[in-house]
């Protein structure tokens, strides 16, 4: 019996050699494509810059005036539908030597960063920042408050660009398109502005002398105006799909 079975162990192995590899005419195709897509998305938010300066005799004269004059920009810039809270910060604060002819003065300045949610208003905050005694303005620049969720659906759209051009290849070749097996992001977000605003000059704000003293207030200021614009997202995908 044992010399039977050595007898057919080398039939045995010999068959099994000769067997085709189980992955033989089991190779999956798949189709390889790259697509972009760009969408222009309105700015929905706007950012503005107001600064005061004051020149006084003595550095602390310089620093009240300026304090004083900010306080009121601050309150009356919060007025403003679309400014919230956390959307008005400060920023540096700077006292400097300086002279007017033989005269030496102190000149003190402090600024605040507004954001603004409704940026069709970014000329009413502007014009009302510098009625309140503003006397300097940068800005308004205008963007996407929420870039990644803009960029999302860029993502989406050139996913849908992705999958025609696949269909288009699978349908050349006799096949049908099967699911996705693998995606790649082709880089990070471009956020462009499309329409990005210049800075807006001081409004001009008409004047009217106080009563008992020489100093003159503004009275009104005209809203320069402004657009908002548009801004464009542009996002890659890589995407490998089966064919059918």
């Amino acid at each position: 019996m044992r010399s039977r079975i050595r007898n057919l162990l080398p039939l045995a192995l010999i068959a099994f050699a000769l067997l085709p590899p189980a992955s033989a005419g089991a190779v999956e195709r798949t189709v390889s494509v790259n697509a972009s897509a760009t969408l222009r998305v309105p700015n929905d938010t706007a950012r503005v810059g107001l600064s005061v300066s004051a020149e006084r005799r003595s550095r602390g004269a310089a620093l009240r005036v300026v304090s004083s004059r900010l306080r009121s920009v601050i309150v009356a810039v919060q007025r403003i539908p679309g400014v919230g809270e956390g959307d008005v910060s400060t920023g540096r604060i700077s006292v400097r030597k300086t002279s007017r002819g033989e005269r030496i003065l102190y000149r003190a300045s402090e600024g605040i960063r507004v954001t603004l949610h409704e940026p069709g208003r970014a000329g009413e905050l502007v014009s009302t920042g510098v009625g309140a005694g503003a006397t300097g303005v940068s800005g308004p620049t205008f963007f996407i408050g929420d870039a990644e969720a803009a960029y999302a659906k860029a993502l989406t759209a050139a996913f849908d660009k992705a999958k025609l051009k696949a269909e288009a290849l699978a349908a050349q070749a006799g096949a049908g398109l099967g699911p996705a097996l693998s995606i790649q992001e082709g880089g990070d977000a471009e956020v462009v502005q499309e329409d990005s605003a210049k800075g807006v000059s001081s409004p001009q704000c008409a004047s009217a002398p106080v009563s008992g003293t020489p100093k003159r207030v503004r009275t009104g200021c005209a809203a320069p105006p402004t657009k908002p614009g548009n801004s464009t997202v542009t996002a890659t995908v890589g995407v490998v799909f089966s064919l059918l």
